[in-house]
């Protein structure tokens, strides 16, 4: 085939990505009308992807207004944002974060009505999760934290206490704080400042006071992501296999069991999981990379046993029509023929990737004389807290797995480099919603209550004249965040 026929074929096939190759905004915004903003061009970019990679600052402005998709991964993992602060061009990563940032506020209740809609029929119960955070490094071991999570189900109506609230850049983000999710709203209520922040399902209603020029982000936290390494962590379950623990010496050896909360538990040893960190750095100066080294190779980083890898900057750098965001001077005809082997080269900044993979066995203790269900009580209520919980959202990602039969009364898994997070399901207790409560406010209960404090915290905090009462009361309350 002629070069002629190459690229006219490839601008039939890729109008969108075309236009998009050579910054042609203006046919760029024709051709949306007719074609699939979201399509895949042969190395498993969408045309926002394309334009981010290239720098053409033109063709993204058009993506976004047109309601390219902020959160979609490339072929090779990677976010739109994640490869905007790669360029390293700072009005490239503010316009993206800004529309991420005005997505997320625009659906940030999508899907909760449903995920409430799931346990509505399912028995009420109040339930707690204690969390457990642990380290095979002895110092990290010692300032761990834990939390206790205490839930509430009555009906649709769901309440959750929690004091620890995520895990950033290495720092435990604490604070009193419970979720109610009743009706059409979320009351986030938080304890130490006094606020209620109540939020509601109706999505368009909600977005009435939220616009893209309110999202604008401050130029701190462009600043910020444009000088620390682009960090992607994520567990790789695709071997994971669950064993039976054995107990015994050799010769006597059976399946092991344990009591839990008092359930008996069968023990599995869950294997072949492997926790990756991959690291970009190309985007930051000569500077941030040998102090973010020098961080990296320090006593911990050095006890973690993990498989490191290192990917430098790819091909040949010094060809005659080498641009910034084309390196290699990868032609339209070579980059849009999937029959073409680019080898390492490809477009975008010269990529500086570091990979590391962390072998780690966790353990699954499985009871099947539990009284709640995984999938139709528990795993709607951590998908609910997964929106804004960092920990619940890796927890969310294990629970989908494929278990043993039973339910997981303990769970010990990876969480964040270093760290290993032990949960434990436990004072579960039936409740009953008809008992006539005369007791004007509801308490958060201590670790010390007994069940039957448990249950009456329940039927205290899910009456709505209770509810109504509390956020009434509450300084500061805000109705919608």
């Amino acid at each position: 085939m002629s070069t002629a026929n190459v690229s006219e074929d490839f601008r039939v096939k890729f109008p969108l990505h075309s236009s998009v190759w050579e910054n042609d905004y203006r046919k760029l915004e024709r051709e949306l009308t007719q074609n699939d903003i979201e399509a895949v061009d042969p190395r498993g970019r969408t045309p926002l992807h394309l334009a981010v990679s290239l720098g053409h600052l033109e063709s993204v402005r058009v993506l976004l207004r047109h309601g390219a998709e902020v959160t979609k991964e490339n072929a090779k993992n990677w976010t739109v944002l994640q490869e905007a602060v790669s360029t390293g061009d700072p009005e490239m990563v503010q316009l993206v974060l800004q529309r991420r940032d005005y997505l997320k506020a625009s659906t940030a209740l999508g899907g909760v009505p449903e995920l409430l809609s799931k346990i509505r029929e399912s028995p009420d119960f109040y339930m707690e999760m204690k969390w457990e955070f642990t380290s095979w490094i002895p110092l990290v071991s010692r300032v761990c934290p834990s939390d206790v999570c205490r839930i509430w189900k009555s009906g649709a109506s769901l309440r959750v206490d929690a004091t620890l609230l995520g895990f950033e850049n290495m720092t435990w983000i604490r604070g009193r704080r419970s979720y109610i999710f009743r009706g059409d709203e979320l009351m986030e209520v938080n304890h130490d400042e006094e606020v209620v922040d109540t939020e509601r399902f109706n999505i368009s209603q909600e977005m009435e006071d939220v616009t893209l020029d309110s999202m604008q982000p401050a130029e701190q936290e462009v600043a910020k992501r444009l000088t620390s390494p682009i960090v992607n962590t994520y567990l790789d379950t695709k071997d994971i296999a669950f064993e039976r623990s054995k107990s015994g010496i050799w010769g006597w050896r059976t399946d092991k069991t344990e009591a839990v909360n008092g359930f008996e538990a069968k023990v599995f040893s869950v294997n072949n999981v492997n926790v990756v960190i991959r690291t970009r750095t190309e985007h930051l100066t000569d500077e941030e990379k040998i102090f973010l080294f020098k961080g990296e190779r320090n006593v911990l980083e050095s006890l973690l046993g993990t498989v490191e890898q290192h990917i430098s900057a790819q091909g040949d750098l010094t060809l005659e029509y080498a641009t910034a965001t084309n390196p290699t001077a990868i032609t339209p005809e070579e980059y849009f023929d999937p029959d073409f082997d680019l080898g390492n080269r490809d477009i975008g900044r010269p990529i500086e990737l570091s990979i590391r993979t962390q072998k780690f066995k966790g353990t699954l203790w499985m009871s099947e004389e539990h009284p709640l269900s995984l999938v139709e009580q528990v795993t709607p209520i951590i998908d609910l807290m997964a929106r804004t919980s960092s920990h619940f959202a890796r927890l969310r990602d294990f629970v989908t797995l494929k278990f043993p039969p039973g339910f997981p009364v303990k769970i010990e898994i990876p969480l964040f480099h270093v760290l290993n997070a032990r949960i434990t399901f436990g004072n579960v207790n039936k409740c009953s919603t008809e008992e006539q409560v005369n007791t004007p406010t509801a308490a958060t209960p201590t670790s010390s209550d007994d069940g039957e404090a448990a249950a009456f915290c329940l039927i205290i905090s899910l009456q709505e004249e209770v509810w109504d009462d509390a956020s009434d009361s509450m300084p500061n309350s805000q109705s919608d965040r």
